[in-house]
């Protein structure tokens, strides 16, 4: 399906520009996709060769699905039944391609552009923020965690001309990428959530997960503006790192007298959180639509950095009513079950002893029906090196404080943390995550509420779709299901 040229996001003559390239015939893109499954009419497809798949394989699919055309690096011949010869753009490489395309997208852009990264809270500060600003202009922001070296240019394709805010996540896995993608996204306001130990098998100190978290500040423009976490015990770190990258005016968020948007009263529940804060020296009363501390605190960042673009500070907080928990990031199901229904908070996307003990927080505030219990269920938290067993093992803490019920674990590393837990605590421990998921789906009863978390190699979202199928078993019967109370 074409588009027109004078609202196309990408013209055969401007992708071949920003490529360096010659197209092959005429057309209009009004989208870009590196997945021919999920690929919309009109969508230009990009075939990127991975590890595991080849995206020429896919290029007569995806045509045939409706793409305007084909970015492609294999000889053109082999593709040449796909589409007649048309309809191609051929490259040398289509990765690099991909990143021309988003390296021309931020070059021709008005929009004022936000960056975030952090060990942890990167999608959902993200989210929070393309909320906050949606209501002021037009705004655009990375599809779920689109945040790698091939996620991010993906991202800033897809961005229309005519945004008005860009808000874009940026993560890695080792030193030196964040450096790379900061300086393709060119933001003008750079967040860092917060350092924690993430990923600390690939690094000697979290010291050093800092030092590669501040190499955002690398990339931004002349004249922006860091918005850092000065509750976090690395601040001052990455203060430095900032004012060596050139950026000087430095916005902060937290609890602490000095910051720019700052914490003045909360009030935690199940279902949200009541919030007083300062910003900038004018005082902000709001609601947050989802609940935990950990959500509190990426709201105080998103307001500092709507403080730092210019938009206004008290619409933004009013829209973060609006927020609720993301798939795999504390989206809330109710379940229902015969004799009633249970609550299901999803978690597995992925997990970090940080990101663990916020989550059992919020699951030590939920509220219980009449003889349900609050019930963990958690894998693997992964790529944490030599400090894995003691990691675990400290959970159990977090786990009495948050008087959770019963616990049940997977994995590899969550056998040392069954272990300290007292017995009145344990579910059950099995080595397999599929192993688990029919053990917690017999073991769930009305008015529990149940929270599932685990890195994503730990495959914690099998037992999600387990607990949800318990409520789909009931939908047959004409028993409705909900996600997040609605």
């Amino acid at each position: 399906m074409m588009g027109r040229s004078d609202t196309a996001l990408w013209t055969a003559a401007d992708a071949a520009v920003a490529t360096g390239a010659k197209a092959r015939g005429e057309w209009c893109a009004s989208g870009v996709s590196i997945d021919s499954r999920t690929l919309k009419p009109g969508d230009l497809f990009v075939a990127i060769s991975g590890p595991n798949f080849d995206g020429h394989d896919f290029v007569a699919d995806a045509l045939a699905a409706g793409a305007a055309a084909a970015i492609v690096h294999c000889p053109a011949d082999r593709l040449t039944d796909a589409c007649d010869g048309e309809r191609l753009l051929v490259v040398n490489d289509t990765l690099n391609a991909l990143e021309a395309l988003g390296r021309a997208a931020r070059e021709r852009t008005g929009a004022h552009i936000t960056a975030v990264t952090g060990s942890v809270g990167k999608t959902g500060t993200k989210e929070l923020l393309r909320l906050a600003l949606d209501v002021q202009g037009s705004t655009f922001a990375s599809e779920g965690n689109l945040n790698n070296h091939w996620g991010l240019p993906l991202s800033l394709a897809r961005m229309p001309r005519e945004t008005t805010f860009g808000v874009f996540e940026i993560g890695m896995s080792a030193a030196g990428e964040i450096q790379l993608l900061s300086k393709i996204a060119r933001p003008h306001v750079a967040i860092i959530t917060t350092i924690a130990p993430v990923h600390s098998a690939f690094f000697e100190s979290v010291g050093e997960i800092a030092d590669a978290k501040a190499e955002m500040l690398d990339g931004v423009e002349p004249g922006g503006v860091a918005v850092l976490n000065c509750d976090n015990g690395y601040f001052n770190r990455l203060a430095a790192a900032a004012k060596a990258a050139g950026v000087d005016d430095i916005r902060t968020f937290g609890s602490g007298n000095s910051a720019t948007a700052r914490l003045l009263t909360v009030d935690l529940a199940s279902n949200g959180s009541a919030i007083t804060a300062e910003v900038d020296g004018r005082r902000i009363d709001y609601r947050l639509g989802v609940p935990g501390r950990h959500w509190v605190t990426n709201s105080l960042a998103v307001l500092a950095a709507v403080d730092a673009l210019g938009a206004d500070t008290v619409a933004a907080a009013a829209a973060l009513a609006r927020m609720h928990g993301l798939k795999g990031r504390g989206q809330r199901h109710t379940v229902f079950v015969p004799g009633g229904s249970f609550v299901l908070i999803d978690e597995s996307y992925n997990a970090s002893p940080v990101s663990v003990a916020a989550a059992i927080e919020v699951l030590g505030q939920g509220q219980l029906s009449e003889g349900g219990r609050r019930i963990a269920v958690l894998g693997d938290m992964l790529e944490l090196g030599d400090e894995s067993e003691r990691l675990h093992t400290a959970i159990a803490e977090n786990l009495a404080a948050g008087q959770i019920d019963l616990v049940f674990t997977a994995g590899q590393y969550t056998v040392a943390l069954a272990e300290a837990l007292p017995r009145e605590m344990r579910g059950c421990h099995v080595s397999m995550t599929q192993k688990l998921a029919p053990i917690v789906t017999a073991a769930v009863r009305p008015g529990d509420v149940v929270m599932v978390k685990g890195s994503l190699g730990s495959r914690t979202g099998l037992i999600v779709e387990a607990l949800l199928g318990l409520s789909r078993d009931m939908d047959e019967d004409n028993t409705r299901c909900a996600v997040n109370g609605e």
